[in-house]
């Protein structure tokens, strides 16, 4: 075999050789078209839907720092020896997370609704609550109804500012249905209460509001079967020059898993709109036989103060006074900043 021939075999080979290669080589798989997220415009403002579904999905929160202040830490913040601090101030952040979830079905709309919070509190040993995060609300709803571990309406009672006091439990394992129209709203719950009783017991809840012009009418009344006790509260809401007046009553038939405050309080506040960005809300508030005792009474006031300093970040500050009879005044208060989104 001379020198041509050996390499024109060579070139046949690598030919054949490279062929074979070719007709083995990976074609890598065009990418598939991406699924941009979507906005959700069917049930508010911050939805979207969630990739490959008709489902809506909407993340919230916030994150709370406070400084509080006032005689109350003084006289109640004990060490682990339990002695008084002396302390008169103390600092709390809160955190919360929100997951509201929303479709349309051939059975109405179905929600859902998660809020996870979490408090980090000066340290304490003694304290039976501090750091940690907990499941604080978790529920659904089908149309009217509701479902789950949530805040019941007794939970509005109130007024705006600091003063108010006379709703005790409000957050339950509930089922609720509301009726709502344009202008009138009204529902009816029942609520596991038992949790703060040996035996299984339930509570009833229910609520009616009517908006009449600028003013708004609302009642609540809540039953606890297991003290045989009730409370009902009256609650009314009108703007009046540059802000909103509100006035509230309540009236408890003994002490019971919802009220243990007092028997009876009336307040009022009013909301002043100073600026676009600043509200001012003084509030004061008296309560009727403290504790169910006959004849002790006391009395409250407060000016709260609010300022926006930006979209989803909030001033405050509030100074407290609250006197009852046989005790000493004290002034208490806060000042805080509130990111939510």
């Amino acid at each position: 075999m001379n020198i041509k021939s050996l390499l024109l075999g060579s070139a046949a080979a690598l030919a054949v050789v490279s062929g074979a290669q070719a007709a083995d080589a990976i074609v890598a798989a065009e990418p598939e078209p991406m699924e941009y997220v979507r906005v959700c415009d069917a049930f508010g403002t911050g939805y979207f839907y969630i990739p490959g579904t008709e489902t809506c999905l909407k993340i919230g929160g916030e994150v709370r720092a406070t400084l509080q202040f006032g005689d109350a830490y003084d006289d109640n913040d004990n060490d682990a020896a339990g002695a008084v601090d002396a302390e008169d101030w103390d600092t709390e952040v809160r955190a919360r997370v929100t997951f509201e979830a929303k479709n349309d079905s051939e059975i109405g709309t179905i929600g859902s609704y998660i809020r996870l919070q979490a408090n980090t509190t000066e340290f304490d040993p003694d304290a039976a609550s501090g750091n940690g995060a907990i499941v604080e609300q978790a529920y659904i709803t089908v149309g009217g109804f509701k479902v789950g571990y949530a805040l019941s309406w007794w939970d509005d009672v109130g007024i705006a500012g600091e003063t108010d006091a006379f709703a005790n439990e409000t957050l339950f394992h509930l089922a609720s249905y509301t009726y709502s129209s344009d202008a009138f709203s009204a529902g009816l719950g029942i609520n596991d209460l038992s949790d703060y009783y040996a035996g299984e017991e339930v509570g009833v809840q229910a609520m009616a509001s009517a908006t009449l012009g600028v003013a708004t009418v609302t009642a609540y009344g809540v039953y606890d079967f297991g003290s045989e006790e009730g409370a009902l509260s009256g609650y009314v809401s009108a703007d009046v020059g540059p802000g909103t007046f509100e006035l509230y009553g309540a009236y408890a038939t003994g002490a019971s898993v919802y009220a243990t405050f007092s028997e009876w309080t009336v307040g009022a506040a009013y909301a002043f709109k100073a600026t676009d960005k600043l509200t001012i809300t003084p509030s004061v508030s008296y309560w009727g036989d403290v504790a169910f005792v006959d004849g002790d009474d006391a009395w409250g006031a407060g000016l709260l103060a609010e300022y926006q300093l930006a979209e989803g970040l909030k001033a405050s500050a509030t100074v407290d006074y609250f006197d009852a009879d046989g005790a000493d005044g004290e002034w208490n208060g806060f000042v805080r900043l509130t990111r939510s989104f």
